[in-house]
Parts: structure tokens; C-alpha cells; sequence
């Protein structure tokens, strides 16, 4: 690709005078032709949300499958110690975690492209991912259980990252709420997987258990193939867009969020890591998260202790994570065109509270605690994206984006280790400590949102006080703006 062709800009004169686009960033003459408009998005939408949702899709099979292989004598077959299922799963998050932050900054310095860093983790992620089903020990899966949240650590911030460079602050909530759903969806089919896949069992002289790991391995290696050819490049070099498109979309951007830093150079890390802002959104972050990582790993389990058979709890997870998808893209939706994300929020965090104590109280008869766990779905899903958005709204420049995507997603996530050690085997099936925390975790979003809109709204009144002439829309100073609220 030429130079001109990777630079396309506004100001360069081919794309001023192309009266298809009628678009220009100079002072208040911004106009976008809405069909123009539309086309490119249909496009970015098409080269980018399917096969990142689908690599997320088949990501998360491999983080939550071990709740299903469970069920199917997992435990038992390789005789694992009492606590040996929660080590699993703490296992996978402990270099999820610390591998999110510099795996984004790599990526956005763009040294290897993002399909090559995001496919070539997911390829070695479903070789792995297989290599759990031939273990034939607990500390060989505890191995790979560890390789794979170091491999899978690129692609949630990754794919953040990547769509938010692409779309405006209103449009980004949707299509995250997509990216986020193809998990949700993973989980829903997961069940169905193992519920298939129990009839496998003794084929080849495996146990059905065996073949969820290595199926749904072979899942994750296809699409990371298939990632390799699709996933574009950043949008200044994106080559599946004609060069009136791109420039289109740089000016789309530029209007939007004003000449945000692109490049690493006299970047302030102690500042960038420091803004209070990422931090208080990721304990929002954190506490919905409390939520997503129980449903995940731990509903089989309940519903079965709900006196359901194993294939009867497998079955009777899905609806849970069917509703969760549909309140997260109507949320997110919502979100997007109303242009308020704090409502959502809270909402949400008060319906994951109520779900919380109805477990927490054991409320009877078991449907009632059954109705609660869609509750606390919901509650928690419907967050994530609004509330990643919200924080990526109120922050400029690739880098610092980049930053508070990985820190958000990776330390947001540290969630799975409290999830993961506070459902206690000996409490089953009341698990007083698990559902305790999630009571707790549940209050703290609540309280913590609350300061945060104070704050945002205080904020805002100090800078209309300081600069009444600025429009909300004028982001042209990188560093004082109106937050989003």
C-alpha cells in the first residue's frame, strides 16, 4: 500500500473535493452524508464484529467448558483434591490478569499486526485448549489451564481496543454489547455442546469429558485460522476500505473525538496509569464481574444441586444465558441512543443485588433460586459493555485507551479469584461464603456508581464554568472535556 493510500486524511484534497462524502472537519462545516455514513459502517460492522464474536465465542467455551466437564466425572478421573476444581479456575486468571495490560500495549504499537497477535493467540489457545482432554494427570491440566490465560489475555482487551478505534463514542455500546454477547451465546451453547457430547462417552477410549475439552479445542483452532485472513488492521491502514472510505472514517473519528494521540511518544505513564477514572470504573468493573464469573463456573453445579440430573442442569443453563444476551444488546442499544450510560448501570447492580440475596437468603422453593440466577445474569452482563464504553468515552488517544481497556478487562476480571474461592465445596449446597460476597461485592457497585456520577456531575459544572462557549461535542483539548455521563 502506498504512503498516501495508509495516510488518507481530510485534508488531503482528493477527499475534500469528492462530493460523494460531503465531509469536512474545519471549524463547524462537519457534514457526513448519512447514506455514505451507513455504508461504511455496514462494512466495518461486517469485517469486524462477526469474527472477533466468534473468536470470543469459542475463547470462552475453553474458559467455562471445565463447569460442564465437571459433571461428567472430571474430578474423579484424575483424582483431584477437594479444592482441586477451584484451583483450576483460579489457575487460568492469575496470568489472564498481569499478560492483559502489556499484551494491549504491544498491540498498539503496532509492530505485528492485530490479526497476526490476536489469531496466531487464539491458534496456540485451541491446541491447548485440546491438550486438556489427553491429560491424564491434575497437574497437567493445572499446566495448561495456565498456558491458556496467558493466551486468551489478548483478545478481550484486544478486540476492545481494536472496535473502539473504528466507531464513534455513541456508536461503540452496541457493538461491544455484540462482542460481549458472542460469549454469553458460548456459554448458552456450551451446554448444549455437553449435553451432545455426553453421548460420546468411551468413544476412542475417552470419557465424554474428555471430548468437551478437545472438541471444542478444535473450535477455537478453526476460527483462529480463519482470524488470521479477517481481522483488519488499525484504521489508518485498514486496507478492506476504498481510500475515500478511510477517509471518511478518520474524519468521522476526528470529529468526534478531535486529533487524538495515535503514538506512544512523551507518553506520561505514571499519569496514564494513575487517572482515577480507570480505576473507579474498574471496580465497577470488578463487582459486575463477581457476578458473570459465579454464573459461569458455578451454574451447573448449583442447578444440579437443585435436585436437577447433570444433563437436566446442563440444559437448564442456557435459557439463563439467552436472556442475559437479549437484556445486553436492548440495553446497550438504548444506552447508545438515549446517550446515557449511568441508568443502565445502576439498574443493572441493583438487579444483580437482588439476586444475590434471594441465594444468599435460600429463598424456597427451588424455581425462586433458579429465577434468581437470571437475575443476577442480566444484572451483571447488561454492565459490561456501558460500562467499558463509558470509561473508553471519557479518555483520549490510542494509548490511553489501550491502557484502560487491558487494566479494566484484566483487573475487572480478577473477579474469577474471589468467584472461584468463595464457593466452597463443604458449604454446598448453601454456600453461605460464596453468596455472602456476592451480596457484598453487589453493595460496593451500587455505592461506588453513585460517587462516580456525583463526581462526573461536578466535573462537568466546573468546566461550563470555565468555558461557557464550549459546546459537548467539542473535544478538541485531549486533556480538559466534558465527560460522558
Amino acid at each position: 500500500m502506498d504512503e498516501k493510500a495508509s495516510h488518507a486524511s481530510v485534508s488531503d484534497p482528493e477527499y475534500v473535493q469528492n462530493p460523494a462524502l460531503h465531509s469536512s472537519v474545519d471549524g463547524e462545516d462537519f457534514y457526513e452524508d448519512p447514506k455514505a455514513a451507513r455504508r461504511l459502517l455496514i462494512k466495518c460492522d461486517i469485517r469486524l464484529i462477526p469474527i472477533l464474536g466468534c473468536l470470543y465465542l469459542v475463547s470462552f467455551l475453553d474458559r467455562s467448558n471445565i463447569a460442564n466437564a465437571r459433571l461428567f466425572g472430571l474430578e474423579k478421573s484424575l483424582s483431584m483434591p477437594s479444592n482441586g476444581f477451584n484451583t483450576c479456575l483460579w489457575i487460568f486468571y492469575l496470568p489472564f490478569v498481569i499478560v492483559e495490560v502489556p499484551s494491549n500495549l504491544f498491540m498498539s504499537l503496532n509492530k505485528i499486526k492485530p490479526n497476526q497477535w490476536l489469531a496466531g493467540a487464539m491458534l496456540i489457545l485451541g491446541i491447548v485448549s485440546m491438550c486438556q482432554g489427553l491429560t491424564r494427570s491434575y497437574g497437567g491440566l493445572l499446566a495448561c489451564r495456565f498456558i491458556m490465560g496467558i493466551l486468551e489475555a489478548a483478545l478481550p482487551p484486544g478486540a476492545a481496543l481494536l472496535i473502539g478505534q473504528y466507531y464513534k463514542r455513541s456508536e461503540f455500546y452496541i457493538r461491544f454489547s455484540y462482542f460481549i454477547c458472542f460469549a454469553l451465546l458460548g456459554s448458552a451453547f456450551s451446554g448444549l455442546l455437553a449435553y451432545a457430547i455426553e453421548h460420546m462417552n468411551g468413544r476412542a477410549g475417552y470419557e465424554a469429558w474428555r471430548w468437551i475439552f478437545i472438541l471444542e479445542g478444535l473450535f477455537t483452532f478453526v476460527f483462529g485460522v480463519a482470524a488470521w485472513f479477517i481481522i483488519p488492521r488499525f484504521p489508518q491502514e485498514a486496507t478492506f476500505l476504498t481510500e475515500d472510505e478511510r477517509a471518511l472514517l478518520l474524519a468521522r473519528l476526528k470529529h468526534d473525538r478531535g486529533n487524538e494521540r495515535i503514538n506512544f511518544e512523551g507518553i506520561n505513564w505514571a499519569k496514564a496509569l494513575t487517572d482515577w477514572k480507570i480505576w473507579v470504573f474498574t471496580l465497577i468493573y470488578f463487582c459486575a464481574d463477581m457476578g458473570a464469573a459465579s454464573i459461569s463456573s458455578f451454574t451447573p453445579t448449583i442447578l444440579a444441586q437443585l435436585h436437577w440430573t447433570a444433563t437436566t442442569a446442563q440444559v437448564m443453563s442456557i435459557p439463563i444465558w439467552m436472556v442475559g444476551i437479549v437484556v445486553t444488546l436492548s440495553t446497550s442499544y438504548a444506552s447508545g441512543k438515549l446517550s446515557l450510560r449511568w441508568p443502565f448501570v445502576l439498574t443493572g447492580a441493583i438487579f444483580a443485588l437482588v439476586g444475590w440475596i434471594i441465594q444468599f437468603k435460600q429463598v424456597q422453593p427451588p424455581g425462586v433460586r433458579y429465577f434468581a440466577l437470571y437475575i443476577i445474569a442480566f444484572g451483571s452482563f447488561m454492565q459490561f459493555p456501558i460500562l467499558i464504553g463509558w470509561l473508553n468515552s471519557n479518555l483520549r488517544g490510542r494509548p490511553q485507551q489501550a491502557i484502560s481497556s487491558a487494566v479494566q478487562l484484566g483487573i475487572g476480571n480478577c473477579a474469577n479469584f474471589v468467584a472461584s474461592n468463595v464457593f466452597i465445596t463443604r458449604q454446598a449446597p448453601k454456600y453461605p461464603t460464596g453468596f455472602g460476597t456476592g451480596v457484598g461485592f453487589a453493595s460496593l457497585s451500587i455505592a461506588t456508581l453513585i460517587v462516580v456520577i456525583v463526581i462526573l456531575n461536578w466535573h462537568n459544572r466546573k468546566f461550563d464554568q470555565r468555558h461557557p462557549n464550549v459546546g459537548p461535542d467539542d473535544v478538541e483539548d485531549q486533556e480538559d472535556f466534558r465527560y460522558v455521563l
